[in-house]
């Protein structure tokens, strides 16, 4: 017999065959071998665009002419179906290029620590309810006689930091804090120090106590990490390699820790990841499919579940283990569980399960491609974008850029390509 099942993606009826086959007839799900090994398969034509993703490539063409106006740098690349199926680049931007990809290293960060919650439950039984301003989990934090400089910081807990949550000031000139979706200007505080990463880290300041606020804070995710790197006595960086990028067969990828002269001792939880465009692809169709890597389960399903979803640690905004998130519906033409990660200068990953869909939009600024900062080989740049400038219609409010490089706006554009009928 065959079952029918609601298709939410299509709002039909539709048969389900393959709930009428056994385990063993049912196709395997697909997964790219790495870019070496032939990457990831592809679709060549507007038919098969059409035909085998079910996605309009004029639409898309649309979007990749608005992502092309956003940044000096840009690219942009659609996976649907298992199909590689719009890929373009401009300016130093391309498939071998490894920029500095900001604070989309942040979703990176969120979703190892979801991995190492897993693998040493035995270390840090209580998860994201764990407080972890204590010597077990953060020594560096406390003084020699025991104390720590704002008692407040007891309370915070990993799902707080995870969701921006914890109480740290805002990064930035005009950090905002919002509380249960109302937002008001905060005072700017010093933040990260490059210097000292770790402690100016611990010391940010605190605007609120832990769960009563969020604001963008970039240190939360760093503190996060260095409880990571006390947990599974790995830093960042190896951690990530040997949970996901070993297992989805990465290229060279690596973080931005070297500036002017100093080199950071650690990776930056906050940011600063460099990967191939196609490796961010992997990453985010490994989410696509609720931490699954070929026959391996790389990432706790219940952990990328929440991602898409309100959480308890941030009851104030669609803002979730380091993901906005569009349970609300605030982004209109969005399907309701996208998530996506953005970062500076126009970077963003955008996973939207309903809709079987991946998107890695690229952007940044020159400085985000150079070979200094990652230490990694860069490609030989184009550089017919050097004397780029930003497109006329960026508004501005009281003379600051507001907006956020397209990214919501290119999310939208790529979800209207898809065809539902």
């Amino acid at each position: 017999m065959i079952s029918l099942k609601y298709s939410v993606t299509r709002g039909l009826l539709l048969p389900f065959f393959a709930l009428a086959l056994t385990a063993a007839e049912r196709p395997a799900a697909y997964f790219p071998p790495s870019d070496a090994a032939g990457g990831w398969r592809a679709v060549t034509n507007a038919t098969q665009v059409r035909e085998v993703a079910e996605m309009d490539l004029p639409r898309l063409e649309q979007a990749w002419e608005y992502t092309e106006r956003c940044s000096q740098n840009a690219g942009l690349l659609v996976v649907r179906h298992g199909y590689l199926v719009f890929e373009r680049y401009a300016g130093r931007a391309s498939r071998e290029a490894n920029p500095n990809m900001a604070s989309v290293g942040k979703a990176y960060t969120s979703i190892v620590c979801g991995i190492m919650l897993h693998e040493f439950h035995d270390k840090i039984p209580e998860g994201l309810d764990t407080k972890v301003f204590t010597p077990e989990f953060l020594p560096e934090a406390f003084s020699a006689d025991g104390k720590l400089d704002d008692q407040c910081r007891a309370d915070i807990k990993l799902g707080q930091l995870l969701c921006m949550t914890g109480g740290y000031n805002g990064d930035g000139d005009a950090p905002k804090g919002v509380v249960l979706g109302a937002a008001s200007l905060l005072k700017p505080s010093p933040g990260q120090d490059i210097h000292d990463l770790d402690g100016s880290s611990l010391r940010c300041a605190m605007w609120t106590t832990a769960g009563a606020g969020f604001s963008y804070s970039s240190p939360s995710p760093h503190i996060a990490s260095m409880v990571l790197r006390r947990v599974t006595g790995m830093e960042l960086d190896k951690y990530i390699d040997e949970r996901l990028a070993k297992p989805m067969g990465w290229g060279p990828w690596g973080y931005a820790r070297h500036f002017d002269g100093f080199t950071e001792p650690h990776a930056n939880g906050a940011g600063g990841i460099a990967v191939h465009a196609t490796d961010a692809l992997r990453f985010g169709y490994c989410l696509l499919h609720g931490g699954k890597w070929g026959g391996q389960q790389l990432v706790p399903a219940e952990y990328v579940a929440l991602c898409s979803k309100m959480s308890p640690y941030n009851p104030h905004c669609p803002y979730t283990l380091m993901f906005e998130q569009n349970s609300d519906g605030h982004l209109i033409g969005v399907p309701r569980d996208a998530f996506f990660k953005s970062g500076a200068g126009g970077f963003a990953l955008m996973v939207v399960p309903s809709l079987d869909l991946v998107i890695y939009k690229i952007g940044g600024s020159n400085w985000q491609y150079g070979s200094e900062s990652t230490g990694l080989p860069q490609p030989e740049p184009g550089l017919e974008r050097d004397n780029w400038k930003p497109i006329p219609a960026t508004i501005f409010n009281e003379g600051t850029r507001v907006g956020d490089d397209g990214i919501r706006r290119v999310l939208q554009m790529v979800c209207a390509a898809v065809r539902l009928n």
